[in-house]
């Protein structure tokens, strides 16, 4: 069936963008930790633009903005800032993209789920639990290390060992090019969503399917578990 992703046998979600609308929350966080080092704080509509690789990018991208030159003594001070006012409040304005939460509801049962994210592992795990959605996940893979990051394949490939799935039938959700990138470099099959925060920024020869809304995503999924 053209355009129908291989035989699916597990879900792994981006956050960021993909499950939840977090961009408000990070930019609270990012400006509260700007703010404590005697910094401007930006925009949310720039923020946005800047979700993606992580919160070290994220720092580095709105120090380059204001022309501050990038200290390690100044960065490791704005990640902490970073990191304490997500840990201390995940999900004061952000939310859950809406119909989302119903299809992990029903998914939960037939299909292993995890999320695979450039967000360090304790912050996702975080904010989903304040979200109430950790516990639809088998497991949340972050980049803690740099190495890690999407779009490398590392973190994809290390869900699906943990799941014992085969990357061919492993489907990659995500709102970005490096969502895109990840999976095409681990070998798996990818939906890009529409309602996120980056570009369909596939990779030449890439065939990616569309989700302009969570009910094409189910569409998209119920098919390929059906695909053999």
């Amino acid at each position: 069936m053209a355009g129908v992703p291989p035989r699916i046998d597990a879900l792994a979600f981006d956050l960021d963008g993909t499950l939840i609308d977090t961009a408000p929350d990070i930019c609270a966080a990012l400006n509260a930790a700007l703010v404590a080092q005697g910094l401007a704080a930006v925009a949310l509509s720039a923020v946005r633009g800047w979700i993606g690789d992580g919160p070290d990018q994220l720092i580095e991208r709105a120090l380059a903005q204001q022309g501050i030159e990038m200290q390690p003594a100044l960065h490791q001070a704005l990640r902490e800032g970073f990191d304490g006012a997500t840990l201390a409040t995940p999900m004061q304005r952000g939310g859950v993209f809406e119909g989302l939460e119903a299809l992990l509801v029903g998914w939960q049962a037939r299909l292993p789920m995890v999320v695979v994210t450039n967000k360090p592992t304790p912050l996702s795990r975080r904010v989903l639990e304040a979200a109430g959605l950790l516990h639809y996940f088998r497991a949340v893979f972050g980049a803690d290390r740099p190495d890690l990051r999407k779009p490398g394949p590392a973190l994809l490939q290390a869900a699906a060992a943990h799941l014992k799935v085969v990357p061919a039938r492993l489907l990659m959700v995500g709102d970005s090019g490096n969502d895109l990138r990840c999976a095409d470099a681990a070998g798996c099959p990818a939906v890009w969503v529409a309602w996120g925060y980056g570009r369909r920024d596939a990779p030449a020869g890439m065939e990616v399917l569309c989700a302009d809304s969570p009910a094409d995503l189910a569409t998209h999924i119920e098919l390929g578990r059906h695909c053999r």
